[in-house]
């Protein structure tokens, strides 16, 4: 099996994910608020591009959640953080989500055969449920602010390591994902520090967001997989 890691979203076209199986990465915050609220009991994930995609998508019952450089849109129910959807009744609702990277990122892998959402909260169940599609593996990982953040690149090389330790034949990483592999394996035993002292990490926490970081930097947290389900425009629970 083949995996290629991609360093952001603008580094991604969407011909390199046909016939693929596309994981995204966007721990702070998009997919790790993504699985936080599937596994709090949403009844799906509608992730959108822009703005007005998103209260065009709204339906009586839904909650509109977003963010545009780290705060919340102005008028929505909700931001981009697991902590506010830890802390809001979920169950049984769809959530709207707009994000800065994280969205673009999901529909820019629209193309692959299956559409995986993988933060550290579900790094284990991601990996497993990526070599059980039986398909070559393209990580993206999201990024900020259009550039490479060191907490995807982190998050993938975890997914590596998961990935080498539960597939019977070697995986053949690209260039890039062994780099973010040796990140890890350099990393694993100090990943919160790793996340705070980067740069989005910084902002997160300027902006009165530590808790996010406490909460994204968790490894393993929940066995639920968001997959991209139908033509592209729901998220769902596949466990």
């Amino acid at each position: 099996m083949q995996v290629q890691v991609i360093s952001s979203v603008n580094e991604a076209s969407s011909a390199q994910f046909v016939h693929k199986t596309a994981v995204i990465i966007d721990v702070l915050r998009a997919t790790s608020s993504i699985i936080t609220a599937l596994a709090t009991g949403s009844s799906g994930v509608v992730p959108v591009e822009t703005v007005m995609e998103a209260r065009a998508a709204q339906q009586e019952g839904d909650l509109l959640c977003g963010e545009r450089f780290c705060k919340k849109i102005p008028g929505f129910d909700l931001g981009n953080s697991p902590d506010e959807l830890l802390l809001n009744a979920v169950k049984d609702r769809r959530v709207i989500l707009t994000t800065t990277n994280g969205t673009r990122a999901i529909h820019k892998s629209t193309k692959a055969d299956y559409v995986l959402v993988a933060a550290l909260l579900n790094a284990s169940a991601c990996a497993k449920a990526a070599l059980e599609l039986r398909r070559d593996v393209v990580i993206l990982c999201a990024g900020s602010h259009d550039e490479f953040a060191i907490e995807d690149g982190l998050c993938a090389g975890l997914l590596l390591s998961r990935m080498q330790a539960l597939c019977s034949a070697p995986l053949e990483i690209d260039d890039f994902g062994l780099a973010m592999l040796s990140l890890y394996q350099d990393r694993a035993t100090d990943i919160k520090e790793t996340i705070r002292s980067g740069a989005t990490g910084k902002r997160l926490i300027k902006l009165g967001m530590a808790r996010d970081i406490e909460i994204c930097s968790e490894v393993d947290t929940y066995t639920v997989v968001p997959r991209l389900q139908g033509s592209g425009d729901l998220l769902v629970c596949s466990c």
